[in-house]
């Protein structure tokens, strides 16, 4: 084979791990023959999970193609006939907050909503305004969801009743009407044991839901699993899929043992879960969940019932309160993640809906007309729509999909082994591995690992401070958001500089020239942004000059900043210098070992080191604490 006819053939993956294994021996100073034969090995990263995610994936990891669109096991979709024109259902959710809130639903539905989402009991939506609030919505054109809480089968008889009479009319027609009755008696279980105020009906009741839906001749389901309790309490995807078939299997037998058909009980449960920034992840598990539960109908010897809608809302989990403005692409992404996966029916939250509302001093329907356009554009100017499972055939999808099914099993049938999903709610074990997930996403993000821009990365220290509002946000306390731990330390910011005027500050001290030390003076710079800290940089400073530098920065900490290769020679005397000046507590941006032990005498020996994958959070907070901030 000649040079060009290697060059047409492409790079092929023999020749992509020795690269592989040469920039990985340049890193570490090795010899790349250490790496072995699969050095991309050491490029593997873990989800939350534990899952493992390549860095490549070939030919080599080709799975069998799932059947198409409708067919079991759905893991491409339940509906073969998808009008690609509509793509997913547009879904708006109300929760009776405006001054009219017929006026936003049917406004909503005129500018590209497509499904309502409504909560009764929160505001104005009530189950004796439920008639005004669709008087005029075409219902067998635009499916309607109810979140009502304790009060669904109240909320039923009254959609049943206006569905009834809207059958009057000859043109109404039934068989396309969609309702979802919302009936959800575990998830909401776990979700009070998380903190949530929402309540729900027992079992029995909606078994009894479930058995009125059936005899009617519109497309009603009775049940929702709400896989979103899970993940809102910091559930691991496979954990969040998991949980939900076990929700579903206890529904389904509930229904079964008041004498129901298997399949026609499969046709009463419908699933929600929570869609994020990783669009991949998002991608996966929602095809991986239709995978489960087609296998739950297989072994209910009821294979072609087992595809079920699929609710996907960006996750509340991810929004920020700081730079809250980045929660639109957050929400664009995941909305992306829940198209691309098959979802049914997509819900964007609102960018501002982990604040109090009016907090940004922009009116609702600013945030609900943002959240709206972001899928409209994904449809309408991406075409996003109009390819059923755009994913499929992709190594990386279909091995991730893969993997999430088989993890999300095993949890499943741990569930099942332990008693069922109600059991393992009340004993606590459920709970227990969600907080050990949870636990492990904070060390993630206090660790800087697990990004969050706008927060623990890229901070905007100058930014103005939410506006006080005597409003509720529409996300709860029960939700575990990423970003509290860092937004904790931007509020003892805020009341510091309330309270006195000006932020607290921290002295950078450089070593050489900007070249040398600019890599580290801007890592330590975003480093103290996050927790609210404005660091002093006086730009290159000898060591002569870094006594007044500590002086007129008024601050007790410093940092100091350069290549290893400096510390070797000037670290030592810029830390006595710092100390000789007042500073109380000195530390040094990079490791420990840019730093040679026998150099170090008492005096010259720093506090502490800045790092990359130091505990950020922890660290900040002890700075905040010495800084004197309250």
């Amino acid at each position: 084979m000649t040079v060009d006819d290697a060059a047409k053939a492409g790079p092929d993956l023999a020749s992509w791990r020795r690269g592989v294994a040469a920039v990985l021996a340049k890193a570490q100073r090795k010899d790349a023959a250490e790496f072995g034969a699969t050095p991309d090995d050491h490029l593997v990263t873990e989800t939350l999970d534990g899952l493992g995610i390549r860095p490549l994936y070939t030919s080599a990891d080709e799975l069998p193609e799932p059947p198409l669109p409708g067919s079991h096991p759905f893991v491409r979709g339940a509906d073969p006939h998808r009008d690609t024109i509509r793509g997913w259902h547009v879904t708006c959710r109300f929760d009776g907050t405006g001054d009219s809130v017929h006026d936003d639903v049917v406004g909503a539905l005129e500018n590209g909503a497509s499904a309502l989402w409504l909560v009764i009991g929160r505001g104005a939506i009530t189950v004796d305004s439920l008639a005004r609030v669709l008087d005029g919505v075409y219902l067998d054109l635009a499916p309607v969801m109810l979140d009502a809480g304790s009060e669904v089968a109240t909320a039923a008889n009254a959609v049943l009743s206006l569905l009834d009479e809207r059958g009057r009319d000859e043109r109404f027609d039934r068989a396309t009407a969609r309702i979802s009755l919302g009936a959800a008696p575990l998830t909401t279980a776990f979700a009070r044991g998380a903190g949530s105020a929402r309540e729900s009906i027992d079992m029995a009741a909606a078994v009894s839901l479930a058995q009125a839906a059936l005899a009617r001749s519109e497309q009603i389901r009775a049940f929702l699993v709400d896989a979103t309790v899970f993940h809102d309490a910091g559930a691991s995807d496979t954990q969040e899929v998991g949980a939900a078939c076990a929700a579903g299997i206890a529904y389904v037998q509930a229904m079964m043992a008041a004498g129901m058909p298997a399949a026609d009980a499969l046709s009463q449960v419908e699933f929600r879960f929570s869609v994020t920034d990783d669009q991949f992840q998002s991608i996966a598990k929602l095809r991986a969940a239709r995978q489960a539960w087609a296998r739950i109908a297989e072994v209910l010897g009821a294979p072609e019932a087992g595809s079920a809608p699929q609710h996907a809302v960006t996750s509340a989990a991810m929004l920020t309160q700081r730079d809250p403005w980045v929660n639109m692409l957050r929400g664009t992404v995941a909305a992306f993640g829940a198209g691309v996966g098959g979802a049914d029916f997509v819900t964007v939250l609102p960018f501002d809906a982990a604040l109090p509302p009016g907090s940004m001093g922009i009116s609702e329907a600013f945030a609900q007309r943002i959240a709206r356009n972001t899928q409209l554009l994904l449809l309408e100017e991406s075409n996003l729509g109009r390819v059923l499972d755009p994913a499929a055939g992709s190594w990386f999808v279909e091995s991730l999909t893969a993997t999430i099914a088989a993890a999300a099993w095993e949890f499943l049938q741990e569930i099942e082994r332990r008693g069922g999903l109600d059991a393992a709610i009340v004993d606590g074990w459920l709970g227990e591995q969600i907080a050990t997930t949870r636990g492990a996403r904070d060390q993630a993000v206090a660790e800087r690992r697990w990004s969050i821009t706008g927060v623990n990365e890229f901070p905007d220290l100058g930014e103005k401070p939410a506006q006080e509002s005597a409003g509720t946000p529409l996300i709860g306390d029960q939700v575990h958001r990423y970003a509290e731990p860092f937004e904790t330390l931007r509020d003892r910011s805020d009341a510091h500089l309330a309270r006195t005027g000006e932020r607290p500050r921290v002295l950078l001290a450089p070593l050489g020239p900007l070249a040398e030390h600019n890599v580290r003076t801007t890592f330590v710079m975003n480093f103290l942004a996050a927790g609210g800290i404005e660091g002093i940089n006086p730009g290159p400073t000898s060591l002569d000059e870094l006594g007044s530098a500590a002086k007129e920065a008024g601050t007790t900490v410093a940092v100091v900043c350069g290549t290893d290769a400096r510390y070797g020679t000037e670290a030592t005397e810029a830390i006595s210098a710092l100390r000789g000046s007042g500073i109380g507590t000195v530390l040094v941006a990079g490791s420990a070992r840019a730093l040679p032990e026998d150099a170090l005498t008492d005096d010259a020996r720093p506090d502490g080191f800045v790092s990359a994958r130091m505990d950020a959070a922890r660290a900040l907070a002890e700075l905040l604490d010495q800084l004197g901030v309250q």
